[in-house]
Parts: C-alpha cells; structure tokens; sequence
C-alpha cells in the first residue's frame, strides 16, 4: 500500500512535469507568448526540485532505518512530515513498527542470555569454553571451585592445578569421555564438545567431580566383595572344622593303644581317609580362590597398540574354532568399516572376547540353534564398540545387576571372575563394558572404547 501511494506520487509529478514542457513548447511555437514560457520553465523547475526531494526523502529515512538495524540502535523513531503527503506517514508507521519488532526481538534474546548464563552459573557441573587460541570464552563458578586456580584465562592455565590433565584436555576428539584423578578429593569426569561460533572454533568442556559417588560405589562393592570372601571362606573353613572335629572323635573312640604302638579299627581308619581327602579339596579350592582375588586384584596396564578389528576377532575365532565347532555354534562377523583400526592390548581384549564367547557358547548348549555375532562398528566421535551377541537364553533381571560382582556366578562350575575382571580391563583401556538382554531373545555384551 505504501510502495503504491509512493509511485502514484512520483507518476502524478511525472504527468505533471510533462503536461507543464508540452504547454510551454505550445504557447511559445503557436502563441508567439514569451512571458508564459519563461513562467512554465519556473513552475517546471520547481517541479523537478520538488520530485528530488521527494524521492530523497524516502531515500534519507530508509537509510537511517538501514542504519539502524545495521549499528543495534532500535531506539530511533521516525516521525510524519505533513508536507510529504498521507504516504510518508504510512512509511514513517511501518519503519516504527519493524523498529519495535527488532527492539521486541533483542530484548528477548538479551532475557534469554541473561536466562542461560543465570542456569550456567548455578548448575553444578563445570563448564569451560576456549577458542583455537586457548582463550577462556565462559567459565562458571561451579568450575571456578572444582578447579580452584587464580587468574584462569587461558585453558593453559590449567597446566598449574595438573599437566597431565591439561595434555588430556588438548588431546580430546569432540564428543570424547575421560576421567582423571586429580587428587585424592577431585577425581573428574571431562567430557568435550566442539562447536562453531561468530566464524571461530570453541571448545566445551563440561567437568563433575564423581569423588562422592566413586566413594559409595567403593564403599557398596567392599560390602559385597566382603559378603562373597566371607561365603567362599565359610564354605570351605566350616566343612574342615566340623571334619576335624570328627577324625578327633575317631581318634578317642575307634583307637587304642597297644605295646606296639596306636590301632585304629578298620572303619575309622577309612573315615579318617575320607575326611583327610575333603580337607584337602577344600584346601585346594580355597587356594584356587585366593589366586582368583589377587588376579582380579593385580591386573597389569595395557600396552596399547592400533590392531586391526577384523586381524583381533580372527586370531580370537582362530583359537576357540574347533570348540565352537563341536558344539556347532555359527559365528557370524560385522566390521564398519571394513578396515577399522582400535587402539587397545591385543592380549587383554583377546582374553575378554574369549570369555564372552565361550560364555555365550555354554548358555545355548540346551538349543538346536546356535548363533553368535561379533561387530566391530566405528562410531565416529563416540570411539569404537565390539559387540558380542548371542541367542540363548539371556540373563534373567536379577542375575544382570550382579554380573559383574567379583565370584557371582549362575553356573555350576566356575570362578565368577572373569566377567569382573573382564570390566576390570575395559576401566584401565578408559572404556567400559556392558550388558543387555532379552530373556529367550538375545543377550549382547558391548565393549566401548572411547
């Protein structure tokens, strides 16, 4: 409406200025008037100034409104000019209203900053930005008194609170996990982001101090390892104490003594034997044990190697095949991508992949079919999972949240701690292991390596 209100202006001036030049040729070529003409050539320039500052006008007021926008200052208003006609005060009303819109719109976006840097500051995560450069964008308090470091502007700084922690820092892939220890009351979660802002690049780390949960988590896992030691002990101490009470009562009752030396009766001489047989397996197994704790107890560093995903499954198909073959289990095999590199100790995940497999093999032992897939899939800034699936007929809810207790077993023969030490391997590779099953479905161990 007011673009059509603006050429109707321009035209009629146009039409005008015309109408007043063919008037002046007329008058001058057929009225031999020389005075009209002279006073048409005023009236026609005054048209045409006229015309010029019309159009400049508009011109003047959209380049201040440009302006306006271009510099943040939505506090200009344009008012109506009477002499410009009803047009201009349709212009002037339209600028006023966008200026209000934008003024609307950078007074909620300026809540909504303030809004998000009032939650940053008091969550209790630590949050920390840096740019290419290290420069410190955003920091908030609850990083500020996890960290505890004076003048902290650049993410170098962090060198001083630990160097090694810092190295870590700048040797983070987007979307990375670490934990490190700093000390014996900050043991931190660090996890990093990247992102782009205002054409640089930023990176967001978020930090929790997890000291109080690893404290309880500790706490619980003494208290059941506790539970299971004294069980394992008790099942085997009182056995031999109550056996040796009985070879003593066999001694005083079925014994005598004769010039030659102590009788024993025949049948007493046999029960002695018996029960000295059960100490001694009983002796055995409590030693088997304690050679169990110290292996979960002193499992050694990885040495770290990139190995091919597809080389690591085949050495470990290559060792179990002629099992797997006479329990007729069907391995099947995924890589993505095909040449997949991990970095890891070959000699460790061997023993984890070995475990779980003969594990998954045993549990599908009472079923025709058999199948067992193993994936290695890349998962680009999240790091790397082998997956060991199986059909059989998975692990009941209460038996899945003890798994991975030291000597918790659901098997008849077995240690119960290889699934713990297992874990145990996975937490020094700084990655994880994990379980889901479906009961009569599927059951999938996955180990993440980060």
């Amino acid at each position: 409406m007011v673009y059509k209100r603006f050429s109707i202006g321009i035209s009629v001036r146009v039409i005008l200025i015309t109408l007043c030049l063919f008037t002046g040729v007329w008058l001058y070529f057929r009225q031999n008037l020389l005075l009209a003409p002279a006073v048409i050539t005023l009236i026609v320039l005054g048209l045409i100034v006229e015309l010029i500052h019309y159009v400049n006008s508009v011109n003047q007021k959209l380049a201040r409104f440009l302006d306006s926008i271009r510099f943040g200052d939505f506090s200009s208003s344009f008012t109506s000019d009477s002499k410009m006609g009803s047009s201009f005060k349709e212009v002037n009303f339209a600028f006023n209203e966008v200026m209000e819109v934008f003024k609307q719109t950078r007074a909620e976006k300026e809540e909504q900053m303030l809004f998000l840097q009032v939650i940053i500051q008091h969550i209790n995560t630590g949050i920390i930005s840096f740019n290419a450069e290290g420069k410190i964008g955003v920091i908030n308090n609850a990083a500020k008194q996890l960290l505890q470091i004076p003048q902290f502007r650049n993410i170098s700084d962090l060198g001083r609170l630990s160097p090694t922690l810092l190295q870590e820092v700048l040797e983070m892939k987007p979307g990375q996990r670490t934990s490190y220890k700093v000390s014996p009351s900050l043991f931190l979660i660090v996890q990093s982001t990247s992102l782009k802002m205002g054409g640089q690049s930023w990176t967001l780390l978020s930090l929790q101090n997890i000291n109080a949960e690893l404290q309880s988590n500790e706490l619980e896992a003494w208290q059941n390892l506790t539970k299971v030691l004294r069980h394992e002990i008790m099942n085997s101490i009182t056995p031999i104490s109550s056996l040796v009470e009985s070879l003593r009562t066999i001694l005083d009752e079925d014994s005598f003594v004769q010039q030659e030396g102590m009788l024993i009766k025949k049948d007493g001489f046999q029960d002695i034997q018996e029960g000295l047989d059960t100490i001694a397996n009983r002796s055995k197994g409590l030693v088997n044990f304690v050679n169990a704790y110290r292996d979960y107890t002193n499992i050694p560093e990885p040495k770290k190697e990139w190995i091919k995903a597809k080389t690591l499954i085949e050495d470990v198909l290559g060792l179990i095949k002629e099992e797997l073959k006479s329990k007729e289990v069907f391995v099947k095999t995924e890589f993505r991508p095909e040449e997949l590199e991990i970095l890891c100790d070959p000699d460790q995940i061997n023993m984890i992949l070995i475990n779980l497999i003969k594990n998954a093999s045993e549990s599908m032992l009472k079923q025709a079919d058999r199948r067992v897939i193993i994936r290695a899939i890349s998962q680009g800034d999240l790091g790397t999972i082998i997956q060991v699936e199986d059909n059989g007929p998975g692990i009941v809810p209460e038996a899945l949240e003890r798994i991975f207790v030291p000597f918790y077993t659901t098997k008849k023969t077995g240690s119960g701690i290889g699934l713990a030490i297992s874990r145990q391997i996975m937490n020094l590779h700084r990655g994880s292991l994990t379980v889901e099953s479906e009961p009569d479905v599927r059951t999938v161990f996955t180990l993440n390596f980060r």
